[in-house]
């Protein structure tokens, strides 16, 4: 059950304005937000409306097209999430995970305190978003004090619809992903039981690393969270072979 405070926010915030870009598949995005509140005061200043914008960005990495087997390799989640993915990877072992990696840039933030109802404010803010044909910006209606777990909320928002309306269809097109009976996305795999997507990454990793541009460890760690390391073993060993 979600905390009150946290469900309150949720509940109590509204997206004015999405982008009408979603998040890059194959590349990294860079969002402006603009999150609007009513300053605490507001109730003793109805005659003198004013409204709190806070403004930021929020960018992301490109997504990742996992298979629960790799996620639950992943340092840094939680000993119970670890055990969804390995009890998904062991039930589901081809059902496609997306993973995003995003952070919320606090060196470019700016608040301000603009003259005029929220949304008043929200419209003007709007029209210049327009007129710049700006296609990666969005407007918040907020909430005071939880401001950033509005902005939350608009972030998952951004990625449930980027998964369905970009990433899937994209990774679909390049052949990554397939649909199961019940729609479920997939990986699609080669003959020897490799995703398509691994042979991809792990092909530019090893370029890199026999350039001398990635350090051989780095590369092994992604081998063995796709646990395909003993397909690529003699390649691998081969590295070290020419440095000789």
């Amino acid at each position: 059950m979600l905390d009150r405070r946290i469900q309150y926010a949720f509940e109590q915030t509204e997206i004015l304005k999405r982008p009408s870009q979603l998040i890059a598949t194959f590349g990294s995005s860079v969002i402006h937000y603009y999150v609007l509140t009513e300053p605490v005061y507001s109730e003793f200043a109805k005659d003198r409306p004013e409204t709190v914008v806070r403004e930021g960005k929020v960018s992301w990495s490109q997504p990742k097209l996992l298979t629960p087997n790799y996620m639950f390799r992943i340092e840094g989640f939680s000993k119970e999430a670890k055990k969804l993915f390995e009890t998904l990877a062991y039930e589901y072992p081809e059902l496609a995970g997306i993973l995003y990696q995003f952070k919320v840039s606090k060196e470019l933030k700016e608040m301000s305190f603009v003259p005029g109802s929220l949304l008043t404010v929200a419209e003007n803010i709007g029209r210049e978003i327009d007129k710049k044909g700006d296609s990666l910006s969005t407007i918040i209606k907020g909430v005071p004090d939880l401001w950033d777990l509005s902005l939350s909320k608009f972030i998952l928002d951004m990625m449930i619809r980027s998964i369905y309306l970009a990433q899937i269809p994209d990774f679909r097109k390049k052949g990554f992903l397939g649909i199961d009976q019940i729609g479920q996305a997939i990986i699609t795999k080669d003959k020897s039981g490799i995703p398509l997507i691994a042979q991809e990454e792990i092909g530019k990793l090893f370029k890199l690393a026999e350039e001398g541009e990635l350090d051989p460890t780095k590369l092994k760690e992604e081998l063995d969270k796709w646990g395909v390391f003993e397909q690529y073993q003699d390649r691998f060993f081969n590295l070290f072979r020419r440095k000789r």
